[in-house]
């Protein structure tokens, strides 16, 4: 078997530049496991299963070796998405949805997080969105996903968020959640772990409704469901593929499979979990990411499965802050799987 393989090898490499379908045909044949694969995620729920799979050697039988790259910034994430060094990365979904409205070579393989955006309070009478009207709210990443659901959700409910809040937007969630522990900000929105890091961190255990000095306020996820009239989630983050890897069906199906398993293993093992993810991101803390995996929506989805509820969400988005989303909805070949390879 390896003398034909390495005779394919050769045969792609000859034809290489005068074919260009014979080309892609040999990226598509690549065996597995592959030399090397880079992987690339945030400190989040979403990077949980890519760091449970390097944890234990679930890259196994998908490649010999395995870089993965941490990214906490949005610039950080566009320029590992665009240089073309990153086989798949861990992502919010508009990001992914603007970085192919921009031409980058990505397909998204599925959405993993659906329930981590949380109103946290030092007030405990805060229920609705409606009551934080005339508050200072500290808020990360201004026009984008956060703020734009916020900016949603309040505008449902007759309010207008730049008179009626004052809004005190930061670079990151761990900014926000800073001014949050520094009593700067009484109020702030934060996604998993923020919250979770800010509860331990002032010590507002356990994570309930009665905290000594935090507490968890609106789920924004209930909001939705209440405000728009839905389920109680929404498809906020995910894996994309990106490259010449989104021609290999095999690849894909088994890191599909892989990270789904790992994503369901970190549910079910929420304090090795946050062991694992800990160790390999030591601005988290074991016990504030298995904190946020027992607060968060367990749903999980292809691509392909996720695309009627992703393409409402991100039509909310685009009639917002049409940048958020590279100015038009993504087209078919944006929604990747193993049996039908982006083109």
């Amino acid at each position: 078997m390896k003398p034909m393989i390495k005779t394919m090898a050769a045969m792609c490499l000859g034809l290489f530049g005068v074919f260009s379908l014979l080309s892609t045909a040999c990226l598509a044949s690549e065996t597995l496991p592959v030399k090397k694969l880079v992987i690339a995620g945030p400190p989040a729920g979403v990077s949980n299963g890519l760091i449970h799979m390097l944890a234990s050697d679930g890259f196994a039988n998908i490649a010999e070796e395995v870089e993965f790259i941490l990214w906490s910034n949005p610039d950080q994430l566009r320029a590992l998405a665009l240089n073309g060094k990153v086989d798949f990365i861990a992502l919010p979904t508009n990001v992914a949805a603007n970085l192919y409205n921009r031409g980058a070579p990505l397909a998204l393989l599925n959405v993993s997080q659906w329930g981590v955006l949380w109103m946290i309070s030092r007030d405990p009478n805060m229920k609705t969105l409606a009551d934080f009207k005339g508050k200072e709210i500290a808020i990360p990443f201004r026009a984008d996903m956060p703020d734009i659901v916020f900016t949603h959700l309040a505008e449902r409910q007759g309010l207008t968020p730049s008179k009626d809040f004052k809004l005190n937007y930061t670079a990151t969630p761990m900014d926000a959640m800073q001014l949050l522990i520094m009593r700067r900000v009484d109020h702030a929105l934060l996604a998993e772990p923020a919250v979770s890091m800010a509860l331990r961190k002032t010590k507002s255990f356990p994570l309930s409704l009665i905290a000594p000095e935090l507490y968890r306020s609106v789920d924004l996820q209930q909001e939705w469901s209440r405000v728009m009239g839905s389920e109680a989630r929404i498809p906020q983050a995910g894996i994309a593929v990106l490259g010449e890897k989104r021609q290999n069906t095999e690849l894909l199906e088994r890191f599909e499979t892989a990270y789904a398993a790992a994503t369901q293993w970190c549910q079910d093992n929420q304090q090795q979990c946050g062991k694992e993810v800990a160790a390999q991101v030591p601005m988290l803390s074991p016990e504030a990411v298995s904190d946020a995996l027992a607060a968060q929506i367990t749903h999980y989805a292809t691509a392909l499965d996720a695309k009627h509820e992703l393409e409402a969400f991100l039509q909310i988005l685009l009639d917002k802050q049409p940048a958020s989303v590279g100015g038009k909805l993504p087209d078919a070949n944006f929604y990747a799987h193993p049996n039908s390879p982006a083109p």
